[in-house]
């Protein structure tokens, strides 16, 4: 079991921040009244304020969220980029020598000196798989992503959309206990993101990998979860958790036509909406602010 706790004390808790779940599942990932403060010019910034998540193995986690409630900064903290200032969270390692996690970012993060094949490649290598099986992973998934013509392309002779594909790859070609995934469609267009959405859930529904995703469309949360969490804006908080409601495997477009599919899309939206609101007029303030001093 990973378990990371923070250096200082918990701050107050909010009771009503607290997740009731009863899901009987084995938990994955348990976060604990984590709180994430940085410091900037002798100020103090809540990034994060009292946040308690239980993720179960092999769900498919979404955060949702405005601009700024520290959406990233949970996901950094869990792959052990950065510490939480207050509160825990933990992990249950696998019982294999998997990697711990594997992150997918939003735009690129392929090596751009490296082939398709080199860079879906790349964490089985420094693992020091054997060449044979290396070989069958990266092949299966360059074949899952619909990669397998261009294995030997450079990232610069790819569309924005294939060089996801490639990120997907090499993250589950390095077969990690849990996904990570920030934002990872947000710069495409639709039709390369509804194509990506079909290629990412058939590669779950094969895996069953825990994955933790971050976007800021409902639409993408509703179509690839199992559980939404909402957050409020700054300081990130939890508003709400959602179970979305459809049956798995799912067809992407198939499901975007179901009236109930409208439904639920609609009602996390209206819990999302005045958060949304609420960090856009914060970012005015912010912006008013810094025009005054500058005068």
């Amino acid at each position: 079991m990973t378990t990371v706790k923070a250096d200082r004390a918990h701050l107050n808790s909010r009771g009503a921040q607290n997740e009731s779940s009863t899901m009987t599942s084995e938990v994955k990932i348990s976060v604990d009244h984590l709180t994430k403060q940085f410091d900037s010019k002798g100020k103090t910034f809540t990034a994060l304020d009292d946040i308690n998540i239980t993720i179960d193995k092999g769900q498919f986690f979404v955060i949702v969220g405005p601009s700024g409630c520290g959406k990233t900064t949970l996901l950094r903290i869990l792959a052990g980029l950065e510490k939480p200032t207050s509160g825990s969270f933990s992990i249950k390692e696998a019982a294999s020598n998997r990697p711990e996690n594997s992150m997918v970012f939003q735009g690129d993060s392929i090596f751009p000196w490296m082939t398709v094949w080199e860079n879906a490649a790349y964490g089985l290598n420094m693992r020091n798989v054997p060449k044979s099986e290396i070989k069958d992973t990266v092949g299966h998934y360059l074949s899952k992503t619909g990669l397998t013509a261009f294995a030997d392309a450079y990232p610069h002779q790819l569309s924005g959309g294939m060089r996801q594909r490639v990120s997907i790859a090499r993250a589950f070609s390095n077969d990690p206990d849990i996904l990570l995934m920030d934002e990872p469609f947000s710069a495409l267009d639709e039709q390369n993101k509804t194509l990506l959405h079909e290629e990412l859930l058939r590669i779950w529904d094969e895996t069953r990998k825990t994955v933790l995703f971050i976007t800021h469309s409902v639409d993408e949360a509703v179509t690839l979860g199992d559980r939404i969490m909402i957050m409020t804006s700054q300081p990130g908080r939890v508003k709400a958790f959602v179970d979305v409601p459809f049956e798995r495997p799912r067809d992407v477009l198939e499901l975007r036509h179901r009236p109930e599919y409208g439904e639920v899309v609609y009602d996390i939206w209206q819990q999302l909406k005045q958060e949304v609101n609420d960090s856009a007029e914060k970012a005015k303030e912010r912006a008013v602010s810094k025009a005054a001093r500058s005068h």
